[in-house]
């Protein structure tokens, strides 16, 4: 890119929407010119549920960020979630055009299309067509067969689809703002952009982005998106599991989540956090008890035991969590050939014993990711639960670019018109010749 592009995204969550506008620069990193984040209003487990709520507290936060970029949005990447998201894998084949001579763009586009000739309900549409891998002539493992000669080519893709009413939803709550949709993304897809490394997804991963309201399971094999799936637990099931068992209100029970997953360091890895309690109760004189005076809490409670919560109560629910994905990862076919292990994001990331649960009941290693490939306004993005966002942002560039499933075949399909042109008059004059 010869200059700096602007570019938006707006990530529709159950907890929260936030809004982010930035520049991409040659490097392709985003730079962040303007950030708004508001608790959401109107959505339940990622689908909206009020429209007149949903786009009140979506308006807020567009003018939030348009205020401190200084500029005015008009088309936005928007993220879609829920448990309505399904994937299939599905195979397309078709016959080269001109089989003497190169595969061209066209051929490639129908074979795609020939992909997406599945069956599916009336009530379904395909969000996205991810080719994941092109056969030519029997030949596997083909990135791009524009230029290569063949005869037959054949594509697997992997599809996400959604519910029609949920992403209709979602595109009126943003468009009655006066702002275009330019894509909308699967969040799952949207976090892996900011959250993993193309060496991760080349030797096989699983990113799970622990949301507000549910948790997305994102497989990737060879470099390519997989699997696609959504569980409708997260985050909030564990905050309500805290207000139930300490008896305290939702905001308490959050305050008090929050606090645990947290050191004066930031992030709190959930094996320290186990560390901790074990030596204060074999020290015998040393209390685990956490003081949660400073909190401001309108029960007014003072201090809590960290392992009868942690143990007793948040735990279970991650354990619930994690044995879910585990049965999508062996739904999905790709449990063996994972060796990069799993990579945590989203808010429910933070929370503490997230990291031992992953790894106890996956049997995998386990990292939490942060958003990469940003500089700028980042003071209070640099979490897992804002890595959505930033992949939003980055999606958004690839995509504008040419990086899209066509956009690699762009310059040279413009070639390949003029040389079959120059092919045919050759042939044109040959048979003239005696």
């Amino acid at each position: 890119m010869a200059r700096d592009h602007t570019f938006s995204s707006i990530d529709i969550g159950t907890s929260k929407i936030t809004t982010l506008i930035a520049t991409i620069g040659e490097d392709g990193y985003a730079n962040v010119i303007g950030v708004s984040t508001v608790p959401s209003r109107g959505l339940r487990k990622s689908q909206v549920v009020n429209i007149e709520e949903a786009t009140s507290a979506i308006s807020q936060s567009l003018e939030a960020s348009e205020r401190m970029a200084g500029t005015n949005i008009s088309e936005a990447f928007v993220s879609v979630g829920g448990n309505h998201i399904a994937s299939l894998n599905s195979h397309g084949v078709v016959a080269v055009a001109e089989p003497e001579k190169e595969i061209t763009a066209g051929d490639v586009k129908r074979v795609v299309e020939a992909a997406k000739a599945v069956s599916l309900s009336s009530s379904r549409e395909i969000i996205h067509v991810l080719p994941r891998g092109y056969i030519v002539d029997g030949q596997e493992g083909i990135v791009d067969p524009v230029g290569m000669t063949g005869v037959r080519l054949e594509v697997d893709t992997h599809l996400v689809t959604g519910g029609s009413t949920a992403i209709r939803n979602l595109h009126k709550c943003v468009e009655e703002l006066g702002v275009e949709v330019a894509g909308m993304v699967f969040s799952g897809l949207a976090s892996a952009y900011a959250s993993l490394s193309d060496t991760e997804k080349e030797l096989g991963v699983v990113l799970i982005d622990i949301g507000g309201g549910t948790t997305d399971v994102a497989i990737f094999v060879e470099g390519a998106l997989s699997h696609s799936s959504v569980i409708p637990i997260g985050a909030i099931n564990i905050t309500k599991d805290l207000a139930a068992g300490l008896r305290v209100s939702l905001e308490s029970a959050e305050k008090i989540k929050l606090l645990l997953g947290q050191t004066p360091k930031g992030p709190v890895l959930p094996e320290d956090g186990e560390e901790r309690v074990t030596k204060t109760n074999k020290g015998g004189d040393v209390s685990d008890e956490v003081d949660v005076s400073g909190l401001g809490l309108s029960e007014e409670i003072r201090t809590i035991s960290r392992k009868t919560l942690v143990e007793g109560i948040i735990k279970p629910r991650l354990n619930e969590i994690f044995t879910f994905v585990g049965l999508e990862i062996k739904r999905s076919g790709f449990g063996g050939i994972t060796p990069s292990g799993v990579v945590l994001t989203g808010g429910g990331a933070e929370t503490v014993g997230a990291v031992e649960a992953a790894r106890r009941n996956l049997a995998m290693p386990v990292h939490i990711s942060m958003p990469a490939r940003v500089n700028g306004l980042i003071d209070e993005i640099m979490t897992p639960a804002f890595t959505t966002g930033v992949g939003l942002l980055l999606y958004g560039a690839q995509t504008k670019s040419g990086g899209g499933v066509f956009g690699s075949v762009g310059k040279m399909g413009q070639k390949i018109p003029v040389v079959s042109v120059a092919g045919k008059v050759i042939d044109l004059v040959k048979s003239f010749l005696p």
